[in-house]
């Protein structure tokens, strides 16, 4: 079943959550300083492309509170907007229900990316 989510998941939103967090975490990597914040968007665009079979775990500490905060003014609102804004279109049908859970866990995501570790649950 997750095979299946993942390919309409990437027609129907997938690509475009993808894009944005690659585009963040370009902008990130400009500076040196940036350039962890944007090896984790780097990995979380890749989430947004196939989120089905996946959960995310948090395990926060003192730094990744920091971060979180830093990347929630820089970056963190815009994507989450756009995640939620996704997940309202997608609900409005039964059918797209499961696609905007999915929606909503990259709005958590973007968030607070920091301290967050991406599982598989398929395997």
């Amino acid at each position: 079943m997750s095979c299946l989510g993942n390919i309409i998941w990437f027609i129907f939103g997938g690509l475009a959550g993808a894009i944005s967090w690659f585009l963040a975490g370009c902008l990130w990597c400009i500076t040196i300083v940036g350039i962890p914040v944007g090896k984790q968007c780097f990995k979380l665009a890749s989430m947004s492309l196939a989120p089905f079979g996946k959960e995310v775990v948090y395990e926060g500490n003192g730094v990744s509170v920091i971060l979180n905060i830093i990347w929630l003014l820089v970056s963190g609102i815009p994507l989450a907007l756009a995640h939620v804004a996704s997940a309202i279109l997608l609900a409005i049908t039964i059918i797209g229900i499961p696609f905007a859970s999915q929606s909503l866990k990259m709005a958590r995501l973007a968030l607070m990316p920091f301290g967050a570790r991406i599982i598989y649950t398929d395997r």
